[in-house]
């Protein structure tokens, strides 16, 4: 099923669970939309989800799907009756279902603050697939259950970051025809687009670029908004990213050199001051088969970016400039 029909689904889901909750214990509030009949989860089982977790108002909060990696984690034991713990026991592999969290049973039972982000709301609502359940079998030894799971989840993982790297090619080709890109490509396979070259030189390896920009995935987020990662523009930010007070925006500096995305690097030296490039990277030009934080193995990423200033450094040994090579 394709991300986007699985977020409308989703969506549609947590708009009819209203009509059809039960109610659970510590003011906990759930449907099952859809179960498999499979034996339910139990108090140390491995777990794969998938959710998206809203507000009140029914703004999302957090989205695996935005990501494109489901989380893995094993079912602990309840704190009190109606807590995550607990709601997940009530499912089974294949379930999916929403439930909602109520926040002051949350509070009064662990003793914590109030989450600001939720101070205005009561509950905290999820929309959650059970991907896969991992139990324990009758007798076994921790040791070898916890043996087990890593290696199925480890098979799990290389299953997923293959076919992601299969996929790669086409999704950076859907991007460009989606967004009707007239790219185009240097011999590395950085797609890219100036919109304006700037003036004068053009940096070169060694150099400090101040640089204004935004790194988005290939797919939208799951409320429709562009899937920024990062972002030096505070209007941006503002529209596509969860409120980060800590944040800190405008120009940034940007050495040509090691620890810098390759493509990030190779498009900064195609154009000159005032410059402004839409670069589409390769796995292999940005974060390849590890991935980093929220971008997941093998994931083409978007940077648009605009060249504010150039700080001359000193130049390395000389390296080939980007070669562009007519579009196939």
């Amino acid at each position: 099923m394709k991300k986007s029909l699985v977020i409308v689904l989703a969506a549609t889901l947590g708009l009819a669970a209203c009509k059809n909750e039960k109610k659970g214990e510590g003011g906990l509030l759930y449907t099952i939309h859809k179960s498999e009949g499979k034996e339910k989860i139990k108090e140390g089982d491995f777990v794969k989800v998938d959710f998206i977790q809203k507000n009140d108002k029914d703004s999302i909060i957090y989205s695996t799907y935005d990501e494109s990696m489901s989380k893995i984690f094993p079912v602990g034991k309840k704190t009190y009756p109606g807590d995550m713990n607990d709601v997940l026991l009530l499912f089974g592999e294949g379930d999916s279902a929403t439930f909602r969290l109520n926040i002051d049973t949350m509070v009064n039972r662990t003793k914590g603050p109030r989450p600001d982000q939720f101070k205005n709301d009561k509950y905290l609502n999820f929309t959650v697939k059970i991907a896969k359940v991992f139990p324990k079998k009758a007798n076994e030894a921790d040791s070898t259950f916890h043996k087990r799971a890593n290696e199925f989840f480890q098979a799990d993982y290389k299953a997923y970051t293959e076919k992601r790297k299969n996929a790669e090619d086409a999704t950076i080709k859907k991007y460009v025809a989606d967004n009707k890109l007239a790219v185009h490509i240097t011999r590395s396979g950085l797609n890219y687009i100036i919109t304006s070259p700037g003036t004068g030189p053009k940096p070169v390896m060694g150099d400090t670029a101040m640089v204004n920009y935004t790194g988005k995935f290939t797919f939208k987020k799951s409320n429709g908004n562009d899937n920024v990662f990062d972002t030096s523009v505070e209007s941006v930010a503002k529209k596509t990213m969860p409120p980060n007070p800590a944040a800190m925006y405008g120009p940034r500096p940007i050495p040509l050199g090691e620890g810098i995305a390759k493509g990030f690097v190779e498009a900064l030296q195609l154009i000159g001051k005032g410059g402004k490039i839409t670069a589409i990277l390769p796995s292999a030009l940005a974060f390849g088969a590890q991935g980093g934080g929220p971008i997941a193995p093998y994931s083409p990423l978007v940077f648009d970016i605009e060249l504010m200033d150039i700080k001359k450094g000193t130049a390395p040994a000389a390296t080939p400039a980007p070669v562009t090579v007519p579009k196939k």
